[in-house]
């Protein structure tokens, strides 16, 4: 019993370093998983490589901050996304397992670092995303355009994805890097309008909502993508109105998955959507005209993003073809 304790004692500690903000919270209990969600433990000599060099390189991925449940499965075919501005978040949404706190300086050697490790996993298609860091003053937005540039000089056929914040109050940020020219420009509305002030209290939707708009005006010919999670306490309805609202920004590429509670002291989930339901969300969004849809219940930003890409693209092309 004793050994027990001790266990829950230091698991508490652990997740008190990694979420002080959070340590205040009432416990929420983890709901048991249904069999459409489990997934295999990570193994296998490919992510045991990817697992090297990820940490021989000194890189942060967002797989292993955010405990995303496809880690098996994407470093087993090595795929990874890079979590760049460093593994320390300045935002405190109470859906995420990512460290919150004052993040160290830039490390500016990080954008070669990028670029060498895409060369070495060969990768046709990689997903790069950050922390915010609301200390900087251009929201890393200089740190963005380094990697892209970095990654572009050290493997030019390598399309390029981005997961941005929000860059909210950060003047100039968002149009620096849309002028870095990635191929796809992501950022995730998270949630319906109505939690945000308990699922993202940092953000605003309407400020995410625009900057997407943003990326389209000034560059047309960027992909870009947006993804919100459910089982949160959200309805049908105010899913369908996120994407009519997605669709009146001119956002190309939708993804949902279900919300999965990192630790006690989370945001509870609400309900485990079923698969069926899942379907249903991609068949109305398909009618509302995304070019592509992702809607599964392991469905995350980064999810298959190498293949999906491919059929974004081929959608684009076969909607001019129309034209």
């Amino acid at each position: 019993m004793a050994t027990l304790i001790d266990n829950l004692s230091e698991a508490a500690k652990a997740r008190a370093a990694r979420h002080p903000e959070k340590q205040k919270r009432p416990d929420s209990p983890i709901q048991r998983k249904p069999d459409w969600i489990r997934v295999r433990a990570p193994v296998g000599e490919v992510f045991s490589e990817t697992k090297k060099l990820v940490k021989d390189n000194g890189l942060v991925t967002v797989c292993e901050e955010a405990g995303c449940p496809n880690i098996g499965e994407c470093w087993s075919q090595k795929h990874a996304t890079f979590m760049i501005l460093g593994d320390t978040c300045t935002r405190a949404c109470s859906f995420c397992n990512v460290k919150t706190g004052m993040p160290a300086p830039v490390d500016h050697d990080e954008a070669r670092r990028i670029g060498e490790a895409v060369v070495t996993m060969g990768l046709e298609h990689v997903v790069i995303t950050s922390v915010d860091r609301d200390d900087l003053d251009d929201g890393g937005a200089q740190h963005f355009e380094d990697v892209i540039n970095a990654i572009r000089n050290a493997s030019p056929k390598t399309t390029i994805e981005i997961l941005t914040p929000d860059f909210l109050r950060k003047a100039g940020a968002l149009e620096q890097v849309v002028d870095a020219r990635a191929d796809v420009f992501n950022h995730n509305l998270e949630t319906v309008p109505r939690l945000y002030l308990s699922i993202r209290p940092g953000a605003r939707y309407y400020h995410s909502l625009r900057l997407l708009e943003r990326v389209k005006e000034r560059d047309p010919s960027q992909f870009t993508k947006s993804g919100i999670m459910v089982g949160l306490g959200e309805t049908k309805e105010e899913v369908m109105q996120v994407m009519d609202d997605m669709r009146s920004a001119g956002i190309d590429f939708l993804t949902i998955g279900q919300y999965l509670q990192p630790t006690r002291k989370h945001a509870p989930v609400d309900r485990f959507v079923t698969p069926e339901e899942f379907r249903a969300y991609e068949t109305i969004a398909r009618a509302k005209g995304f070019l592509m849809v992702s809607a599964t219940p392991l469905t995350r930003s980064s999810y298959h993003a190498g293949d999906d890409f491919k059929r974004l693209r081929a959608a684009r092309e076969a909607e001019l073809a129309k034209a």
